[in-house]
């Protein structure tokens, strides 16, 4: 297994923007989250969401093709480099989502982006006043967030068995454990973590 100090070390020797590391964190937290709510691993689901994108910035076309390439020099399991490159299914890969972890990420990748979209345009700025059925609202409008997949999302949502708004919601949740580090928390000042 490897830890999260180790999985931020080799997060930040592979990525250096700062949208890229915040999306990295973001999804780490989601999938902490849902760990939780599967009674899973929360450290090794933690560290499949932190290293998802470990490729993308040096190798945005060959996008999950370099992950096996950058991760095994780490001694990166190959359980969580697999679950890694099946975020890239039917997209850049035919890597099939099999277990929870795989499956969750393969859902909620995407999905973050989108919900952080929404929660940027409210007038607090904040993850925390933001209610699933603001996204499903802004889900409706392909202009907005045009490049975030839908279609990946719900069959994501489809493999885990799960309706389309208990993700979006669990997913709402886990968002907002890491409000602070990804600019979510806005101006609610109230707002527990």
């Amino acid at each position: 297994m490897i830890t999260r100090e180790s999985a931020l070390k080799i997060l930040n020797e592979n990525i250096k923007g700062e949208s890229l590391l915040r999306h990295s964190i973001t999804v780490e937290a989601v999938m902490r989250h849902f760990a939780k709510l599967f009674g899973a691993d929360e450290e090794e689901w933690g560290v499949i969401g932190l290293l998802h994108d470990v490729d993308f910035e040096k190798y945005p076309e060959q996008h999950c093709h370099k992950t096996r390439e950058i991760l095994t020099p780490y001694g990166v399991p190959d359980n969580i480099i697999r679950a890694i490159e099946s975020h890239g299914y039917k997209l850049v890969n035919d890597v099939k989502p099999e277990t929870d972890a795989e499956k969750v990420l393969y859902t909620i990748d995407e999905l973050t982006g989108l919900i952080s979209a929404v929660a940027i345009l409210r007038p607090s700025k904040s993850i925390f006043d933001l209610e699933t059925k603001s996204v499903k609202k802004k889900w409706k409008q392909k202009s907005f967030a045009a490049n975030v997949n839908r279609e990946v999302i719900a069959e994501g949502a489809e493999m885990l068995g799960k309706p389309l708004d208990y993700i979006i919601e669990q997913t709402i949740e886990g968002m907002k454990t890491v409000a602070d580090e990804i600019g979510l928390r806005g101006n609610i000042e109230s707002a527990a973590v």
